[in-house]
């Protein structure tokens, strides 16, 4: 379910606002068994994925996701949410997804609860076997082009500008992060960016693959991306001054697809 409103957006601000199909689902008290289909109900849908994030503090029941009429475990209580971060797959047939969630057995009553956020995404070919680890990024790893990096501007779920403060490594999970010094939080749906007290100075991570091979740079950039799960996730990035130089061309031609204040 989504809920906004039009009046939440600057007049003449030209902004594409971006809309996922994604939500919640907690189970409190988990006992026997639950089925859970979901359908997105869109005629134009060839093929539905759907990434599930289990709660840091998923308990009491096992996931699993119903294909041909078998069960493919895919969160296990026993190892955690920690182990699962986030899980993608296709569904079997087209506009359906469906899940079943398994209670675990347990002796007496204590308050535990089985809940995950989830998105769903259609793509018009079958996914492929990196589709997993692709679904939550939205630029490939390569520049993005003119055209790109100025409708991402406009259509990103977060725009910031900043400098590289660090770059970790997952190789266990195939993710890089980027934690950013932010100058100015252009645009964010969520609080991913936030001023830290102590400091007062902006900071936030942004996620991308490892094979990305994002590397720490010199200078300030332009980050946009898409925002999932809590999680801000890297589209299109440039350096800040080529971004500018990209922009004020593009304006003086009338090529922009929306406003964005540079200073």
């Amino acid at each position: 379910c989504c809920l906004g409103s039009g009046l939440a957006w600057e007049p003449h601000s030209r902004t594409v606002e971006q809309v996922h199909l994604q939500g919640s689902l907690e189970w409190m008290y988990p006992v026997w068994a639950l089925h859970v289909v979901l359908e997105p109900n869109l005629s134009s849908t060839q093929h539905t994925t759907l990434c599930s994030k289990p709660a840091s503090d998923f308990e009491g029941a096992s996931i699993y996701v119903e294909r041909a009429g078998q069960l493919h475990l895919v969160v296990s209580e026993a190892d955690g949410a920690r182990a699962h971060p986030v899980s993608c797959f296709s569904a079997h047939t087209p506009q359906r997804v469906a899940l079943f969630l398994q209670a675990s057995p347990q002796r007496g009553i204590s308050r535990r609860m089985a809940s995950f956020q989830y998105e769903l995404l259609s793509n018009k070919s079958a996914a492929g076997p990196d589709f997993k680890k692709m679904a939550l990024v939205k630029a490939p790893c390569r520049p993005c082009d003119n055209v790109e990096l100025l409708m991402a501007v406009c259509s990103s779920d977060f725009v910031v500008k900043g400098s590289i403060r660090n770059v970790s490594h997952d190789s266990e999970n195939h993710m890089s992060q980027v934690d950013v010094n932010v100058q100015k939080v252009c645009r964010q749906k969520t609080r991913i960016f936030q001023q830290e007290e102590a400091s007062g100075q902006w900071r936030g991570p942004i996620q991308t693959l490892l094979q990305c091979k994002v590397k720490k740079g010199a200078g300030d950039f332009l980050f946009t991306g898409s925002e999932h799960y809590g999680e801000a996730w890297l589209g299109c990035a440039s350096w800040f001054k080529d971004f500018s130089f990209i922009y004020q061309a593009a304006r003086e031609r009338r090529a922009n697809p929306c406003e964005f204040q540079l200073n």
